[in-house]
């Protein structure tokens, strides 16, 4: 199982340049991947190409299921995808309980039309440690039980792929230490996560696999760890240009 993506997107520059990006890359199909590097460099561009929010030419499969090619695009709507952002964005009106009854609309819907098994809710929350929220209101939780409730509604849709994009950014050390035991408990669901982040720490505590993005025209290179640390052994997987 893996996710294999070799996919090109040109953005025009107003001097009359251009900026390229080319993501080739196969990635393991399950654990956490984290994507880092510079401002620029393409780590939220890259998640965008893969969820269809951004079009770009070439090719995405996930776990031998196509969802691009030269002439096949699947929209947004159709891709298994949990997407959580720097803001939770939960909506404000909804109790924990009906936002996560939101994200469980889609666990029934898979790309072939079946039925798709979802998570375990009852195990989410526990690794989540959020069974004791679910009667509150956004406005009423930390900013880090607020990231909680926003992971648990995005795997609630029982999704192939768990895009995690800054989720800490927007929260103090304090918080962001809150959270990191709950982020570590995710590396034991059956589905890739890749995480974009800035915070060696993050990256130190969670992946198995890096990207190590750099600005468009540079190498970009992709590391394995076999060990907890970033000083491990690393093998180098894929490199793009």
């Amino acid at each position: 199982m893996s996710i294999e993506s070799n996919l090109l997107l040109t953005y025009p520059n107003p001097d009359g340049t251009r900026l390229d990006f080319h993501f080739e890359f196969t990635l393991p199909g399950r654990g956490v991947t984290a994507i880092t590097g510079p401002s620029g460099a393409g780590k939220t561009t890259y998640l965008r190409c893969l969820a269809g929010l951004t079009k770009a030419r070439g090719f995405v499969s996930v776990n031998d299921t196509v969802w691009q090619s030269d002439d096949f695009f699947l929209p947004t709507h159709r891709r298994p995808i949990g997407y959580v952002f720097q803001e939770g964005s939960l909506f404000p009106h909804l109790s924990v309980k009906k936002n996560l009854a939101y994200g469980m609309k889609r666990a029934s819907r898979r790309l072939d039309g079946k039925t798709k098994r979802p998570l375990d809710l009852d195990h989410l929350l526990d690794i989540l440690g959020i069974q004791h929220l679910m009667d509150r209101r956004p406005e009423t939780l930390s900013g880090g039980e607020r990231q909680r409730v926003a992971l648990a509604r995005a795997l609630a849709s029982s999704p192939e792929v768990l895009f995690l994009d800054e989720p800490l950014s927007a929260l103090d050390q304090e918080r962001k230490e809150e959270i990191m035991p709950y982020l570590k408990n995710l590396r034991t669901l059956e589905l890739p996560i890749l995480y974009v982040s800035h915070s060696h720490d993050e990256i130190e505590n969670l992946a198995g696999t890096i990207i190590q993005m750099t600005r468009p025209g540079a190498p970009i290179v992709a590391k394995a760890r076999f060990a907890t640390g970033l000083a491990a052994e690393e093998k180098l997987l894929d490199k793009a240009s």
